[in-house]
This record gives structure tokens, C-alpha cells and sequence, in this order.
């Protein structure tokens, strides 16, 4: 196997970074607007819409470790990782534009369509984002040089996250006369989706183009015979199951699928926090959202010190024990009658204030988590002595997909156990009984953090140190050098 030998120089790591802003653009879009647009906006059942948003993650699930295990094993004058990136740009574009403008109408139709689209646009984006992460452990071998590499990578994550839901807010769901609260106007969503879209293509093929010198140091694949598509299918189970042995894989696959299950879970509810729980206008929800943001780049300067002082164990404890906390802490003070009211000056920027130390400890698990996961796949390396980059960040995106499915699907469930009221003629919290956003505050918050523990205890078991990758790397290189 060769090293690669090209240097980690800036541009390389913006462009490769940079690519990641598809993904934040597309998980911050449909996982605010997606299912308050089609329950709230379009009036299907919250349960029917969490229900459709969560079959077509776990669906699309199953699509990462194919993606992961096909492009491991591919040959090509571009290497293994971008005829993929290049070839999912379009298609993603058209799927996502019309996930969020619907020809049809009804309950059925619609949930139809939620899903075939969810899935079709979540598979686009699979087999463009499953090689690029694996792109991201072959460019390195080095442990701190990962863990840079990875925080370009979170902090475009984040920031297209936090881009799509800034362009909604600032550009297209302004209050109007006919709409007081934007978000619930239909026609806006269309040319949001078109404009994110574009964006989406942009970055893809920016990332693609601008980490294209690495190709002739990358890994190669082991020459095989032609497989079938069963062969494909059976092959990939294989390599899953392989990957699942590791025992330092498993703890962060278990880890990351809880994770998941809590973020699957606010994230679907976040829209209808913003709008009811706490009333905030679209300017307040434009005013709060850069916070996190800023918070992740804050922190992010931090990474390679944090994780050089207490290592990426104690950074993946810290970081989701840190998010878990403080995206309980203000519900649970609210409805204890211990934060400020709705009107007063000092919710918002108390919530600006808390996001953004928020975003400084949590960025601090991602990174840990991407860097980790390279890791593990040089311990694969050894152990079985083939490059499988893209089964190792593939079967954690199966992960959580998976958990992000359920996690939407118990999110629309709760709406409608708690009777939460939909349609666009509920417009503000007064159409809401006082007791149904105490019960919504309530699924929001205790939940979140009961899962966190668990968590823990996952991530608790990692045990790949630096030492020991120091020994891995120091193996593989006698094995080369034989």
C-alpha cells in the first residue's frame, strides 16, 4: 500500500473542507424545515411526516456501507473517491429541489412523495459524501494532521447548517401580511430549495476540483475479478460485519448511533420550538442561529490542544456531555419558572450566549469523532491488511441515518400524542394551549440527556491512543518497507 505523500498544505485542506458545506446545506434544511414544512405548512399528520422522514433515513441507511464498500474497491484514472463526488452533484440538486415542491396533495400522496424523495436525495448525497469522508483519512496519516483536516471539515459542516437556515429565515420566510410567521407561507419554499441546490452543486464540484493533485497519492484498491450485484451486496455485508469486529469501531459505532437519536429527535422539533415554545420572530431566529457557528469556530481553534491534552476519548466524552447539557439547560429552567420570559430583553441573547459555548465543547466530540474513525481504519489496515476507509465512515453514517430516522419518527409521534395542532391557520403560540408546549418543552428537553449517558458509556470503552497509533503506523510502515 502507498503513503500518501502529498503535502496537508492549506489549499488542499479548504477544498477538501469546503465540500462538506453540501452536506451541512442539505441536513440544516431538511432537518428544520423538512417536517414542519409537510405537517405544519401542508397539514399532514405529525406522525405520518415523521413516520415518512424516518423510514426514508433508515431506507437511505442501507445505501452508506454500499457506497462505502463499491468505492473502496474501485478503480478509475481518478481514483476511488471522485468519480463518485463529481457523478452524485446533479441528481442531488434535482432530488432536493423537488423534495420541497410537491405536485401532489392529500395525505397519502404527499407521504408518497416525502419518501421517495428524502430517499432519492438522500442516496444522491450518499455516494458523494461517504467517498469524501473517506477521502479525508487517505489524505493523511498523520493523528494531529487528521484532526485539522476533520475540523475544516466540521466547521463547513456547520456552517452550511447554519447558512440554510439563515438564507430561509433572511431571504425567503420574512413576515408578510398574508403570513405574519414566514416559515408557514408555501410558496417560499420552492425557490429555497432551488438556491440551496445550486449551492450544493457548487460546493461538490469545488471540492472535487480542488483536491484533484492528491489523486496519484492516494491508496489504491486490490486488483479483483468482476463481482456481480449480488456479489456487491454480499461483499459489502462482509466488510460491515469485518468492520463491526473491531472492537474499537464498535464502541464509536454505538456511540454515534445515540447521538444520532437525540439529534434526529431535536432537530425535527427544533422548528416548532423556535416558533411556539420560545415565539421568536424570523429576525430573532436569524439573530440566534449564527451562534452555534461562531461558537464551533471558536472552539475549533482549540481542537488540536484540547485533544493533544486530554486525547480523543476525553474529547468525545466531553464534547457530547457539553451539547447534551446545554441544549437541555434552558428548556428544563424554563419550565422550572428559573429563565427569562418571552418578552424579555434578555431570552435572546441569553440563548445567543448559551449556543455559543455550546458550539465550543461540542465541536471538540466531532472532530475527535472524524479523526478517530482514520484511525481505526489504519488498525484495519494491519489487521487485515487492505485500505477500507469507506466502509469504516460509511457504517457510521448508517448509523446515524439510522438513528436520525427513528429519531424523526418518535419526534412526530410526540407532536401528535401531545395534540399538537397543525396547519397553517396555527401561526403563533396563542393557538396553542399553554399545556401542549409545556408537554413540547418536555419531549424536547429530559430525553436528550437521558440518552447522553449512554453515550458515555459507549464512547468510554474507545480505547485507540495516540501511543497505540503510533505503533500501528510504525507497523504497517515495516510491512511496507518488507
Amino acid at each position: 500500500m502507498h503513503v500518501p505523500s502529498l503535502p496537508l498544505t492549506f489549499p488542499i485542506k479548504l477544498a477538501y473542507g469546503s465540500g462538506q458545506f453540501a452536506e451541512g446545506l442539505k441536513n440544516g434544511a431538511m432537518g428544520t424545515f423538512l417536517v414542519f414544512y409537510y405537517s405544519q405548512v401542508l397539514g399532514m399528520p405529525g406522525s405520518l411526516a415523521g413516520l415518512a422522514v424516518g423510514t426514508a433515513l433508515i431506507i437511505d441507511a442501507l445505501t452508506d456501507p454500499l457506497a462505502g464498500s463499491i468505492s473502496d474497491h474501485w478503480h478509475s484514472r481518478w481514483g476511488r473517491r471522485h468519480p463518485f463526488m463529481m457523478a452524485s452533484m446533479f441528481p442531488l440538486g434535482i432530488c432536493f429541489f423537488l423534495l420541497f415542491a410537491p405536485p401532489v396533495r392529500g395525505d397519502m400522496a404527499l407521504f408518497v412523495w416525502l419518501v421517495a424523495f428524502t430517499n432519492l436525495t438522500r442516496t444522491a448525497m450518499t455516494f458523494y459524501h461517504v467517498p469524501h469522508l473517506a477521502l479525508g483519512a487517505e489524505l493523511t496519516t498523520d493523528y494531529s494532521g487528521r484532526v485539522s483536516l476533520v475540523g475544516f471539515r466540521m466547521f463547513f459542516n456547520v456552517f452550511g447548517g447554519f447558512a440554510a437556515t439563515m438564507i430561509g429565515f433572511q431571504f425567503f420566510f420574512a413576515p408578510s401580511a398574508a403570513f405574519p410567521v414566514g416559515q408557514l407561507d408555501p410558496s417560499t419554499y420552492a425557490p429555497f430549495a432551488a438556491t440551496l441546490a445550486v449551492l450544493m452543486v457548487l460546493s461538490i464540484f469545488l471540492s472535487a476540483w480542488g483536491t484533484r493533485a492528491a489523486i496519484p497519492f492516494l491508496p489504491k484498491a486490490v486488483i479483483e475479478a468482476p463481482v456481480s450485484v449480488l456479489g456487491v451486496l454480499r461483499r459489502t455485508l462482509i466488510d460491515m460485519i469485518a468492520a463491526l469486529r473491531l472492537p474499537s469501531f464498535r464502541w464509536l459505532f454505538s456511540g454515534v448511533l445515540l447521538v444520532y437519536l437525540m439529534i434526529g429527535t431535536n432537530t425535527a422539533l427544533d422548528l416548532y420550538m423556535y416558533t411556539y415554545f420560545w415565539e421568536f420572530s424570523s429576525a430573532d431566529v436569524v439573530k440566534l442561529m449564527p451562534s452555534y457557528a461562531v461558537g464551533i469556530m471558536i472552539g475549533a481553534i482549540f481542537g488540536p490542544m484540547f485533544q493533544q491534552r486530554f486525547g480523543k476519548r476525553g474529547a468525545l466524552l466531553f464534547g457530547t456531555v457539553w451539547w447534551a447539557v446545554l441544549q437541555v439547560l434552558p428548556i428544563m429552567l424554563r419550565l422550572l419558572g428559573w429563565f427569562p420570559d418571552n418578552d424579555s430583553d434578555l431570552l435572546l441573547p441569553l440563548l445567543m450566549g448559551i449556543r455559543v459555548v455550546q458550539g465550543m465543547g461540542a465541536i471538540q466530540a466531532n472532530v475527535a469523532f472524524g479523526s478517530a474513525l482514520a484511525d481505526v481504519a489504519d488498525e484495519n489496515e494491519l489487521r487485515s491488511g487492505r485500505r477500507q476507509e469507506g466502509i469504516f465512515f460509511s457504517t457510521s453514517s448508517f448509523s446515524s441515518k439510522f438513528a436520525s430516522g427513528i429519531g424523526s419518527f418518535i419526534a412526530g409521534i410526540a407532536l401528535d400524542l401531545i395534540a399538537f395542532p397543525r396547519g397553517p391557520l396555527v401561526r403563533t403560540a396563542a393557538d396553542v394551549a399553554p399545556d401542549t408546549i409545556v408537554h413540547l418543552g418536555l419531549v424536547y428537553g429530559p430525553l436528550v440527556l437521558s440518552f447522553s449517558f449512554l453515550t458515555m458509556w459507549c464512547y468510554s470503552h474507545y480505547g485507540l491512543t495516540r501511543e497505540r497509533h503510533a505503533e500501528i503506523l510504525r507497523q504497517l510502515a515495516e510491512r511496507r518497507s518488507a
